[in-house]
């Protein structure tokens, strides 16, 4: 794939899937901006991208705060870099019924969720139609498809990322524009322990957590196939076709005992 020297700009890209989607863009010679809140961290994958003999750039923002976000955009402009494809990875949630859990930490994360995302989406798909090609690639989860008990902010905002991802691909898709909904379903990362959700049935069950490497690969070859939105793995391509056909209200159910804390003997 050539690079024409542009960039992908990716945010969460320390840990996880966006860690994973960072290699397999060194790995196809794309250069890098590698984001996240710790620059120790990021530094040590500056090294490592490295070694794949593209170009690395770290950048330390919270995206918590969305003026970090408008602050990441004019960091990148001000380097006269220009970025091909934007990586919308960063996300985390909370663990709890909604009842109990802390508003200040879930208005926190509908700032990371939503509010950054929009903004750097708004920001670089301007820059993107200005010149008559770009690609977007948003991390929506199978979570934007069914109610989320014991994660409900969570969802809800997977929700928005998913809606939005598909209107904006449908407002540009005539200005050589590709936007794609990357959907994985649980996966091993350090998500689950961030929303101290180690409880959880789900998380318990170890074997139902998709590779991070995986859900990478599926959503890196859907951004380059121009598909508007993959589900990563079959069993959640499954599960998400079964609740399509399942009352909302058997699904909330469904979810909540599936996600509920594992009884403590």
């Amino acid at each position: 794939m050539e690079t024409n020297n542009r960039y992908v700009l990716i945010t969460g890209a320390s840990s996880g899937i966006g860690y994973e989607l960072a290699k397999l863009f060194a790995e196809n010679e794309f250069n890098l901006i590698i984001v996240g809140r710790d620059l120790q961290e990021l530094e040590k994958k500056e090294t490592e991208f490295k070694q794949q003999g593209v170009d690395v750039i770290s950048i330390a923002k919270d995206l918590f705060k969305r003026d970090e976000a408008f602050s990441l955009y004019d960091d990148i402009k001000a380097r006269g870099i220009e970025v091909e494809i934007l990586v919308n990875d960063a996300g985390q949630g909370v663990y709890g019924e909604f009842e109990k859990t802390d508003i200040e930490r879930e208005l926190n994360i509908i700032e990371l969720n939503i509010s950054s995302l929009v903004i750097l989406t708004k920001l670089f798909l301007k820059d993107m139609i200005n010149r008559g090609s770009g690609r977007i690639l948003n991390l929506a989860s199978i979570a934007s498809k069914v109610p989320g008990p014991w994660q409900s902010v969570y969802h809800g905002t997977k929700a928005f990322v998913l809606s939005f991802s598909e209107a904006i691909r449908e407002e540009t898709k005539d200005k050589g524009i590709v936007i794609t909904a990357l959907m994985p379903g649980p996966t091993d990362t350090d998500f689950f322990n961030k929303a101290d959700m180690l409880d959880s049935k789900m998380v318990q069950d170890k074997d139902s957590l998709s590779d991070p490497a995986d859900v990478a690969k599926d959503g890196f070859e859907a951004l380059f196939a121009g598909d508007d939105k993959v589900i990563s793995g079959f069993k959640n391509k499954m599960q998400v076709t079964m609740s399509n056909m399942t009352p909302d209200a058997a699904v909330a159910h469904q979810m909540y005992e599936q996600q509920k804390p594992v009884e403590k003997e």
